[in-house]
């Protein structure tokens, strides 16, 4: 059974940090890339990083420079540093395990709720 559990979420101020952890079980984690995506109240999901199983790295433009995303092949553990959070960064932040090939694979944790807020 595949699992994904993203943790780390909770309330923090503007201008703090969060680091998010996704942990997987039940895929072959290293042969995944690995993603993260947000939705806002009212608003679609999108995209935030990606990391390829190759290490390769992409963000959203909005979010270069504040946020990183690694990963940890030996633990099987995606992450995302959040750091100088923002009001509008407020989403629910949900974990992607996405694997193309012969044939296409793709996972979705439960999400995990940041706010930031004063």
């Amino acid at each position: 059974q595949v699992q994904l559990v993203e943790s780390g979420g909770g309330l923090v101020q503007p201008g703090g940090s969060l680091r998010l952890s996704c942990a997987t079980s039940g895929i072959v984690f290293n042969s995944y890339a690995m993603n993260w995506y947000r939705q806002a109240p009212g608003k679609l999901r999108e995209l935030v990083a990606t990391i390829t199983r190759l290490y390769d790295t992409n963000y959203a433009d909005s979010l270069k420079g504040r946020f990183t995303i690694s990963r940890d092949n030996n633990k099987n553990t995606a992450y995302l540093q959040m750091n100088r959070l923002k009001p509008e960064d407020t989403a629910v932040y949900y974990c992607n395990a996405n694997f193309v090939g012969i044939v296409t694979r793709d996972y979705w944790g439960q999400g995990t709720q940041v706010t930031v807020s004063s």
